[in-house]
């Protein structure tokens, strides 16, 4: 079990310990860390989600689990046949506890799906399937215990077919935009729906908020909360921040506020 794996765990051993710490209690932590169940709590905030489904794998064999969390051991190929039915190509196919994108590939066909699938499964038993949203890749930063600010709207510019792994850490042509190159009543309402999924997974102290701007309809749909975002002075959430008022120093004070707080 690696670092991300231990996202909860770790809170609720602090929290037993009694010892203060900087982010998300148990609760929050350990909804962020698992995409499938993010979605099922966003889902009841009325916010816009890409379509997806969930599979489970289950020795050589899979698990469909459908809206109502009824369950169907199929084949691989059953599997397929039901993901093309409800979503359509591109697919997305994520390992539902993961950070930075591994285990993350995109299927453009049946070949590919299988083997994204297979791919995603050795990374974790739980399986999100996701159908492509085209659009403006875009980030808010949350601070906040009960009193919750949003930052300024970060856009990614993925040097990358999509922003993976290596598109995060290898590829130097990968680019961040602060502001975001998105019209100001989008970044307004990307900041309000920051606060809200914060606020839904029961955040504290820090979270950075993902979404999709859809090139053909402006609509804002969430993607993904990080509750450990990167942190160094060239991540995401602390120029995010910075570029909201609060200089990278006064971020840490007012983190261990926060802390001591809760």
């Amino acid at each position: 079990m690696d670092f991300l794996e231990r996202i909860g765990t770790i809170q609720g051993m602090l929290e037993m310990l009694k010892v203060p710490y900087v982010g998300c209690k148990v609760l929050a932590s350990s909804i962020a860390m698992d995409k499938v169940y993010t979605k099922v709590v966003v889902d009841k905030t009325g916010i816009k989600q890409a379509k997806s489904e969930y599979i489970r794998r289950f020795n050589d064999k899979y698990i469909y689990i459908d809206k109502s969390f009824n369950e169907k051991i199929c084949e691989l190929n059953e599997i397929c046949e039901i993901l093309e039915k409800s979503l359509k190509y591109p697919m997305f196919i994520k390992p539902s506890n993961s950070g930075s994108s591994v285990g993350v590939k995109k299927a453009v066909n049946r070949e590919a799906l299988e083997e994204a699938i297979k791919f995603a499964s050795s990374f974790d038993k739980k399986i999100l399937i996701e159908q492509e949203i085209r659009g403006h890749e875009v980030e808010c930063a949350v601070l906040g215990n009960e009193e919750v600010i949003s930052s300024n709207v970060g856009e990614i510019k993925s040097a990358d077919e999509f922003y993976d792994f290596d598109s995060k850490y290898k590829n130097s042509e990968s680019k961040t935009i602060i502001p975001a190159e998105i019209p100001e009543e989008k970044q307004n309402e990307i900041r309000e729906k920051a606060i809200k999924i914060f606020k839904a997974i029961d955040g504290k102290g820090m979270s950075r908020v993902d979404f999709f701007v859809e090139y053909e309809t402006n609509e804002v749909y969430f993607n993904e909360i990080n509750t450990i975002p990167g942190f160094t002075q060239i991540s995401m959430y602390p120029k995010m921040i910075e570029s909201s008022g609060i200089k990278y120093s006064k971020l840490l004070d007012k983190l261990i506020e926060l802390a001591t707080q809760k």
